[in-house]
């Protein structure tokens, strides 16, 4: 009996006892089918709603501070609408400056139109010239006229001399029996009468050069009528002057056109129809407007989207990632829905989270209820694209087995692979052989299941029904296989 104990417990643990060989194995690689009918849920993604593409932020054009807002958040507005009010009684003194200051350059421009009217009709009309030149005419010929004259008065002074003269001889021969008033007189007579001689005899030289002059004046002035130099430059700096106040009327009507874009902006107005998302300055707050030096967003009065155009930023799985099509039909839900919105892949974005090993991926909304908003978790089924025909082998189920090319052996017509099941008990697992695809893979049809191990490494020499223990996984091979 104790030999017979001895000798089934022997048989029972000879397996356990012998030395098991070592093996590395690998699993099962799955991948999705290629091609699904159109419409077929593919995989789910968690997201949120968030408005396309951005927020609109709506800034205060001009600085200032805040008096008032007139909008709470999650209000309907329509474009042009008032949404705040800056406090605006700068912006009205400077109106009323700029106005002053305008109407000062209008009174400047109309005193140089008027110098320019005034130099336009000196210079078409030069009566100033006209009357210089009738003067030095009318001296020149008065002038002509008493040195015509002279020859006349000479002759004229020298009959009177010579009459003067023959007197006084006369009276000087009767000196005895006339009077002494009488001679005197006579004497008198006589040097007026010389002096009147030599009077006109020393002006006629001087006439003459008088009369030059006059002539040289006269033609002085008919060139100065012709040219009109003084008149034509006169005119030129009064068209200047005009010009000039021109453009200072021009800068101060600038200035009071800002002034009064500054006065209009410190009401804040909706840039579209949409609804407000959030308050961002509060009334007391200062906003900085165009300022070039001014900070990001320094400007911002409130945020706002157009309720017509959200989107989804969905967190995809990375291994779903290569599913993810632009234009791809895309359900999602949301418990402020009563039923699943339609929307469609907008593209994908560069924004990986690599703690939850997710892309974030941006899905166009069509048609959105009123009653789904910013921020709202959603849930979101993408769907497969539609495509052709494609074989029932692939549109028959969403999952596709390979294993590397090199795992594969052959025995005549049959394809077979080892696998080690549970019991680490070695198999030789017929399989019905697919295509082959780019990595090195061959796709199985049948013979396998998704949890089976495929031994990859110490393989030779092995039998079906070999206890065998498993070292681990061959990584490189499985990466390659992925």
């Amino acid at each position: 009996m104790l030999i017979g104990f001895f000798g089934l417990l022997g048989a029972a643990a000879g397996s356990q006892l012998l030395p098991r060989r070592a093996v590395d194995v690998v699993p099962v690689i799955v991948k999705r089918a290629a091609r699904q009918p159109a419409g077929t849920p593919l995989f789910q993604a968690a997201g949120w709603i968030e408005p396309r593409p951005t927020p609109i932020a709506v800034p205060a054009l001009a600085p200032g501070v805040v008096e008032q807002l007139l909008v709470v958040e999650g209000e309907q507005v329509e474009q042009g609408q008032p949404i705040a009010r800056l406090i605006e009684a700068d912006a009205r003194l400077a109106v009323e400056e700029a106005q002053a200051a305008l109407a000062i350059e209008m009174g400047k421009l109309q005193r140089a139109e008027a110098s320019r009217r005034a130099a336009q009709t000196r210079r078409d009309q030069p009566l100033h010239l006209e009357v210089e030149l009738a003067d030095a005419e009318r001296l020149l010929a008065k002038a002509q006229t008493e040195l015509d004259q002279i020859p006349y008065r000479i002759e004229a002074a020298e009959a009177k001399w010579s009459y003067a003269r023959r007197n006084l001889e006369g009276k000087q021969a009767a000196r005895r029996s006339i009077a002494e008033r009488v001679l005197q007189q006579a004497e008198s007579d006589h040097a007026e009468a010389q002096a009147t001689l030599h009077e006109w005899r020393q002006r006629q030289p001087n006439l003459r050069r008088e009369v030059a002059a006059l002539q040289k004046k006269v033609d002085a002035l008919q060139q100065r009528l012709a040219l009109l130099v003084e008149e034509t430059r006169q005119l030129e700096e009064a068209e200047a002057d005009v010009v000039a106040a021109e453009a200072f009327r021009d800068e101060a009507a600038a200035r009071l056109r800002q002034a009064e874009l500054r006065l209009e902006r410190s009401v804040i107005r909706a840039p579209i129809a949409g609804r407000v998302l959030r308050l961002i300055a509060p009334p007391g707050s200062r906003v900085m407007g165009l300022d070039s030096q001014a900070e990001h967003r320094s400007s911002t009065v409130i945020e706002m989207y157009d309720p017509q155009r959200l989107q989804v930023r969905a967190d995809v799985r990375l291994e779903d990632v290569p599913l993810v099509r632009s234009g791809q039909p895309v359900e999602i839900e949301t418990a402020s829905a009563e039923a699943a919105m339609q929307g469609r892949v907008l593209q994908s974005t560069s924004s990986a989270n690599v703690q939850k090993n997710t892309l974030e991926v941006k899905i166009a909304v069509r048609d959105p209820p009123p009653t789904v908003r910013p921020e709202m978790l959603v849930t979101a089924t993408f769907l497969a694209t539609p495509t052709a025909a494609e074989p029932a082998a692939e549109s028959s189920g969403r999952e596709r087995l390979f294993v590397p090319r090199q795992l594969i052996q052959s025995a005549g017509s049959e394809s077979f692979v080892w696998t080690v099941g549970p019991d680490h008990r070695v198999r030789r697992t017929p399989i019905v052989r697919g295509n082959a695809v780019q990595g090195g893979l061959v796709e199985v049809r049948e013979g396998l299941q998704l949890t089976d191990k495929l031994i990859a490494s110490g393989s030779d020499g092995i039998q079906p029904g070999m206890q065998v223990e498993i070292r681990g996984e061959d990584a490189a091979l499985g990466i390659e296989g992925a």
